[in-house]
């Protein structure tokens, strides 16, 4: 008797969307910290010039700093951060639903969590970084497999993934410099994306 899933395994994924998205938030990264007070300003998003750049509701997700005064605690830990998480919660979430269904919710959540942001942040503030897209990964594969056990620095033992991304959500929430609206629209999106995507999941086929 065997079976054969109704998914890929994330483990037999090649270089896929996943390393792409990786490999330009990298690139992009090392380019800004070159020259920092051009590409922040230039490609960040900033609700009060939003309508005269409009194409930062995009770009600033690509978009991470080094240690400056647009990034007071360091990026270098957000952006390591976010590819790790993007890294093991895409890639399984690729194998689930597919390429297309993943980038459609990585792209959608970042997006939409720039829409609320231009609605709650602070006027003046510019939003970078990968954020609120890499939560919309994490809100549709917590519908998708909640229980899932993860492991977070510094717990010791894992959690159910459920737990780690909505208190992650929580904590994140509380911290300074942190664009809290974006999390929330892309943890949104995400968690709605999942609920779509359950429904046209494939089912176990028994032989």
């Amino acid at each position: 008797m065997g079976y054969r899933a109704g998914y890929r395994s994330y483990r037999s994924l090649s270089f896929g969307p996943v390393g792409f998205l990786i490999v330009a938030n990298l690139v992009l990264f090392m380019t800004t910290s070159i020259w920092p007070e051009f590409f922040i300003p230039a490609f960040g998003l900033q609700p009060a010039s939003f309508l005269e750049k409009p194409w930062t509701i995009l770009t600033n997700l690509f978009v991470h700093s080094p240690f400056t005064i647009y990034s007071p605690l360091g990026s270098i830990w957000h952006i390591l951060a976010n590819m790790l998480t993007l890294y093991f919660f895409g890639s399984y979430l690729c194998g689930l639903v597919g390429n297309r269904n993943f980038l459609i919710v990585y792209f959608m959540g970042g997006i939409l969590g720039n829409v609320v942001y231009l609605l709650l942040g602070p006027p003046l503030s510019i939003a970078i970084g990968a954020s609120g897209a890499v939560f919309a990964v994490a809100g549709a594969l917590t519908v998708l497999r909640p229980r899932l056990p993860v492991f977070i620095i510094p717990i010791p033992v894992p959690i159910p993934l459920w737990i780690a991304v909505i208190g992650g959500f929580l904590i994140l929430s509380f911290a300074s410099f942190v664009a809290w609206q974006a999390h929330l629209g892309g943890l949104v999106l995400g968690l709605l994306a999942g609920l779509l995507l359950k429904k046209r999941q494939r089912p176990f086929y028994w032989a």
